[in-house]
Order: structure tokens, then C-alpha cells, then sequence
């Protein structure tokens, strides 16, 4: 689900995040703030592949925009994205209290409501604001652990760091390569459980395709399945930060599996509604929709640019 660093070899790739857990997360918050915010606009003022594509992104988001606002947004965007970072690198080592306060999600009745009903959950996010944090505020403040899927990484024991630091988070961790994942989610959910899952970008070759923005991409087919083929609630779920050291949030009304059409049609209308959701939450706070990849599939047709 994360981009890496265009980093040339797997050990220093894999060595560059171990010093990330092992040293951010004992820097004074100022600093890593700092920190952040300075790499934030290293990245930015190099211009590489990935500040590049999210510029192209955002400017699907805001059509109108000017070259100079589209700039703003961009940065403004990698210092979101690079707050995540430093969020995460830090996370293991907050209170529960710092944890139980960092949140603020609106109509959050809507999870709770969901939870007490025991049909099963789905909560399905974009890469937007911190998840992880989003996450480890369920499993406190809510006291309710969750299943979640995490990409591949290279090398394995990249992989292997991102799970364990969400398994120390109170998560579920399933592989998101073959489908035994599918399997263990419907199981989770017939059992009452929760699962949470980001859902705005297809890594598979079975996405459903949905108009976003205005143009055609694929998202994941899983939440809206997994709700079709168990019966549990799916609800959108969107995040953002504001001037504040508190991480905002919003929990969407359930899209309800369709009464007609084929189990396909159906998660397809589901789909499509999830698209709608992500794109409201998205297009009220830009700058914090992390996606430095190609997306639409007009850019997916074309070449990969070079650095």
C-alpha cells in the first residue's frame, strides 16, 4: 500500500527504514516535525518521478488550478505525506492517551453503530492521512482489533518490518498476494469481526473499473465483495490533517449491497459508490491524498516516465 523511496538496493532500502523506527521515534516531536517538513521539501524541489505524478494527480482533483496553486498543493501534499512518516515511525512509542487524543473522526456513530451490530465491518480507505494511526486509534480508544491486508515490499524483510509494526499495533496482518487473504477477511467478518482495508488503488488484475474524477481507473473488487458474500456493513471511511496536531476524520454512511443484479453488478454499484465517496473526502482536502503512482488509466497506458 506505501511507495518506497526510489532507493537502488534492497539492504539500504530495508536499512533506511529500521534507522526510521528505531532512531525517529526518539526525537523530541519538534524535531521530527522538522524533520520532516525538511525532507518534505527536499523531495519536493528535486521534482522526481513521484512529486511529478502526484501534481498530475492533484490536477485531476482541482481541474481549475493554476500551475502556481497545483505547486502549493504538491507541497503541501509531501509535507502531509512525510507527516505520515514521522507519525508512523513514532506511533510505537505513544501512551495510549497520545493515541486515544490524536484522532477526531465526525460521525463516528456510524463505526460504533456498526460494531454493536455484529453483522461484520468494513471500513475501506484511500491513501489519505495516517491509517495507521487511524488504525491503532480503533484498537484503543475503540478496544477492537481488526484484520488488514499489507502489500508485498521488497526485501522480505522490509515486509517482515511493516508487519510486525502493525501486529505491535493490535492488527491483523494478511499478505495481500494470493487468495487466501479473500478467504480469512470473510471469515473474519461472518465471525462479527472488523476489517479495515485501503481500497483506492487495484494491485490486482481483477479491479473493478469506476469513474473517478471524472475519468476511468480500477479499485480493489475486496470490500465490496466481502461485503456481498458475507452481508457486513461497508463503510467509506476518509482522512486529513488540519493546522493541529490532531488528525481528522470522517466515517461514511454504509453503501448497502444492491437487492438486484448478479453478485458482480452488484459489487460493482458498490464500488462505484465507494469511488464517490473517496472523491468527496479527496476533493475537500487534496493535499492529503498520498498518492505519488500512476492511477487513471490513460496513465497507466503509457510509457513509465524516467527519472
Amino acid at each position: 500500500m506505501i511507495r518506497l523511496p526510489e532507493i537502488n538496493t534492497d539492504k539500504l532500502t530495508d536499512t533506511l527504514y529500521a534507522l526510521g523506527w528505531s532512531t525517529v521515534k526518539k526525537l523530541p516531536e519538534g524535531a521530527a516535525t522538522a524533520l520532516g517538513r525538511s525532507l518534505a521539501d527536499t523531495a519536493w524541489k528535486r521534482r522526481g518521478t513521484g512529486v511529478r505524478q502526484l501534481e498530475a494527480n492533484l490536477a485531476r482533483v482541482v481541474p481549475d488550478a493554476s500551475p502556481r496553486r497545483l505547486a502549493a498543493l504538491s507541497r503541501a501534499g509531501m509535507r502531509s505525506y512525510m507527516r505520515y512518516w514521522m507519525e508512523s515511525f513514532r506511533l510505537p512509542a505513544w501512551s495510549q492517551e497520545r493515541i486515544r487524543t490524536a484522532f477526531a473522526p465526525e460521525d463516528v456513530h456510524h463505526l460504533t453503530d456498526g460494531l454493536k451490530s455484529d453483522r461484520g465491518l468494513i471500513l475501506a480507505l484511500p491513501h489519505m492521512g495516517n491509517y495507521d494511526l487511524a488504525g491503532v486509534w480503533v484498537t484503543t480508544a475503540l478496544n477492537t482489533p481488526f484484520t488488514t491486508v499489507a502489500q508485498r515490499l521488497k526485501p522480505e524483510s522490509l515486509y517482515d518490518r511493516f508487519v510486525a509494526y502493525r501486529e505491535g499495533l493490535g492488527m491483523e496482518v494478511l499478505p495481500h498476494t494470493g487468495g487466501a487473504a479473500f478467504g480469512t477477511l470473510a471469515r473474519r467478518l461472518r465471525a462479527g469481526g472488523l476489517v479495515c482495508l485501503v481500497a483506492d488503488r487495484d494491485l490486482s488484475s481483477s479491479g473493478i473499473p469506476v469513474k473517478f474524477f471524472g475519468e476511468e481507473t480500477k479499485m480493489p473488487a475486496g470490500p465490496a465483495m466481502l461485503a456481498v458474500q458475507t452481508g457486513a456493513m461497508l463503510l467509506p471511511v476518509t482522512l486529513w490533517y488540519d493546522d493541529t496536531p490532531v488528525m481528522r476524520g470522517r466515517v461514511y454512511p454504509e453503501i448497502e449491497v444492491p437487492e438486484t443484479g448478479t453478485r458482480a453488478e452488484k459489487a460493482a454499484r458498490m464500488t462505484q459508490e465507494l469511488a464517490d465517496a473517496f472523491a468527496s473526502g479527496i476533493a475537500d482536502h487534496p493535499q492529503d491524498w498520498h498518492m505519488l503512482q500512476r492511477l487513471w488509466l490513460a496513465d497507466l497506458e503509457r510509457p513509465r516516465e524516467t527519472p
